[in-house]
Parts: structure tokens; C-alpha cells; sequence
């Protein structure tokens, strides 16, 4: 009886570690950064911002 015990300790440990891993695996994941035009932002913020001007200037 004690060796069952044991071995399904063994497993329960492993599986804790396991767990623990991956959980630090996830904690520390970045997202990849996708390839994004910034000059096209940048480009579509200054049209936003001139329109805005205008709608509160007239």
C-alpha cells in the first residue's frame, strides 16, 4: 500500500512542477510584434487632428 502511495505522490510532485513551468512560461510570453507601417499612423493621426482643428475653428 505505501509503494501506491508513493508513486502517486511522485506523479502529483511532477505534475506540480509541470504545471509551474508552464504557468512562468506563460506569465512571461510577449505577443509578436507585427510588421506595422508607423509613417501611415503617424499620417492618419496628423489628418485627424487637422480635421479637428478645422471643425473648431469654424
Amino acid at each position: 500500500m505505501a509503494i501506491t502511495r508513493l508513486e502517486r505522490k511522485g506523479k502529483k510532485n511532477i505534475a506540480r512542477a509541470t504545471n509551474r513551468i508552464i504557468h512562468i512560461k506563460h506569465l512571461n510570453w510577449k505577443p509578436v510584434i507585427k510588421q506595422v507601417d508607423v509613417e501611415a499612423i503617424k499620417a492618419e493621426f496628423a489628418a485627424k487632428k487637422e480635421a479637428k482643428a478645422t471643425e473648431n475653428a469654424a
